[in-house]
């Protein structure tokens, strides 16, 4: 008998910026695919991740919690992860058979999988590789995660995404029809740096023709010490790091259309075995990557919004059309109770996202709950400064990968933001505070915090942050005698009105 029950995948990239595409204004055509498919279901153009360093958001989208609570506060720490059940959990007790063909870096381990086929930075490994996807893979590494001024050799068939898409369909071919329901994350390690790509996506946007930023290395007088870190850092490891520039920002465009492409590819074959119909895809990405602004690549410092808002886009049986953007604020933390709500199954317990359900559905929700979205940076302590007597080769350089931007410096202190309409709040704990105004200032160099014709609007925020700093406390353990712990089936903090 086959099952009602919905197929799930999220389709994730690794450091894809959300608003270089068509869909978002951008006037290079990177993602047609993507594009279209956003409007045959809902899309969010108000998606945050919940901290811009992979592993973290990773554990949030899988566990429904925040950094601050599973203790995976960086890229290291994923043995840290802290919580009592996570999205593997709940869909291997509703029956459904689980996979991971891609980039994992999360907690989970390929033994709570049914099916797993990793890749990185660096490609695959092992003995269960062709001769060319082995030497494409020795490329990669050989890349020292720089840009590559040639093309990738080897072709589009030993690029990560073609890979890992290969790898899932012949997963989901190799099951019979009347098999039990699929869960499936086909996670890309790409556009994340090395930034490589191979013709004829090479030559597609070609440096010359690429629309400017909107700021560039002066910029990083005004944004601060860890911005300024990031690139002192990269140029020490690579003395070229300005000419790498526009060639990175060339290849990682021309990334975004092969990632298009493969993912066409993917749902090509879903509509091919008549899947379509039974399979909610989301599509997201874990954080952003400068992508030329403030005269950076990667990320690292802070919390700017080329960093923590990502693509979000969901479609699947129940979610009607929209050709436009829906107005909620949403986080990474969202994903995991919305899955267990679409499937009919309870919210577990210590998670702190909140279900997207009724709002993909075109149910009614209380618009207040998504009014605002809130992100964090830090694994704590004080911030580093360039007084600090740290040794760089200890902690970001690196004779294998060049540099690491995810470093003692830039990571170090405790920063939170709230978004709130055209606004934007971070907060330090030492209460170092920065409010900017996205509709005029949309790189964020004009901080207006404590400036007196804003204070209104700064009381707002900051009470706004405060809200949610009290919110994403974690819950876990409830209380063990006589009182019983009170939610939302949701997750819901906002009353309907």
């Amino acid at each position: 008998m086959i099952s009602t029950q919905p197929n799930v995948v999220i389709v994730m990239t690794d450091q894809q910026r959300a608003d270089v595409s068509k869909r978002e204004g951008f006037p290079l055509d990177t993602t047609p695919f993507l594009d279209s498919l956003a409007t045959q279901g809902a899309w969010f153009d108000k998606a945050y991740t919940t901290m811009p360093a992979c592993l973290p958001a990773r554990v949030s989208m899988l566990t429904g919690r925040y950094p601050s609570a599973t203790h995976a506060r960086t890229n290291h720490s994923g043995e840290d992860a802290f919580y009592e059940t996570d999205l593997y959990d709940v869909m291997r007790r509703q029956g459904y058979r689980t996979a991971l063909c891609g980039k994992n870096h999360s907690h989970v381990g390929a033994d709570r999988m049914d099916y797993c086929f990793p890749l990185g930075h660096h490609g695959g490994s092992g003995a269960n590789r062709t001769d060319q996807e082995a030497a494409f893979d020795d490329y990669l590494a050989g890349l020292r995660m720089r840009a590559a001024f040639d093309p990738a050799p080897h072709g589009v068939e030993v690029q990560c995404p073609f890979r890992a898409v290969t790898a899932a369909m012949n997963w989901i071919g190799e099951t019979p029809e009347d098999a039990d329901p699929f869960f499936l994350w086909l996670s890309f390690p790409e556009p994340h740096n090395p930034y490589q790509v191979p013709e004829p996506y090479f030559s597609l946007f070609p440096p010359a023709s690429l629309p400017p930023t909107l700021s560039d290395q002066s910029a990083l007088e005004t944004k601060g010490f860890k911005y300024q870190w990031i690139r002192h850092i990269g140029e020490t490891a690579f003395p070229d790091y300005a000419e790498q520039l526009p060639r990175a920002r060339s290849n990682y465009f021309g990334m975004l259309r092969l990632i298009d492409d493969q993912v066409k590819r993917f749902f090509d074959y879903l509509d091919s075995r008549g899947l379509r119909d039974n399979t909610i895809v989301i599509y997201v990405a874990d954080h952003g990557d400068y992508v030329g602004e403030y005269g950076l690549m990667r990320k690292g410092a802070e919390l700017p919004e080329v960093l923590i808002r990502i693509p979000t886009l969901v479609v699947g049986p129940g979610i009607p059309a929209a050709d436009k953007p829906h107005p909620g604020h949403i986080t990474l933390a969202d994903i995991m109770p919305t899955i267990c709500e679409a499937i009919g199954t309870d919210i577990p317990r210590g998670v702190q996202g909140r279900s997207l359900w009724a709002l993909l559905t075109g149910k009614e929700y209380p618009e207040a709950e998504f009014d605002s979205a809130y992100a964090e940076h830090g694994f704590g302590g004080l911030h580093y400064t360039a007084d600090d007597e740290f040794d760089a080769h200890a902690d970001g350089l690196n004779p294998t990968i060049g540099f690491d931007e995810l470093n003692g410096w830039s990571q170090s202190g405790t920063m939170r933001a709230v978004r709130k309409g055209d606004w934007k709040l971070i907060f330090d704990m030492q209460e170092h505070g920065q409010l900017y105004n996205l509709a005029e200032d949309p790189v964020e160099l004009n901080n207006l915090f404590d400036q007196p014709e804003y204070a209104d609007i700064q009381s707002e925020m900051l009470g706004n942050l405060l809200g949610w700093t009290l919110r994403v406390q974690d819950p876990l353990p409830h209380p063990r005698r006589r009182y019983r712990f009170k939610s939302d089936r949701r997750n819901y903090w906002s009353p309907y009105r």
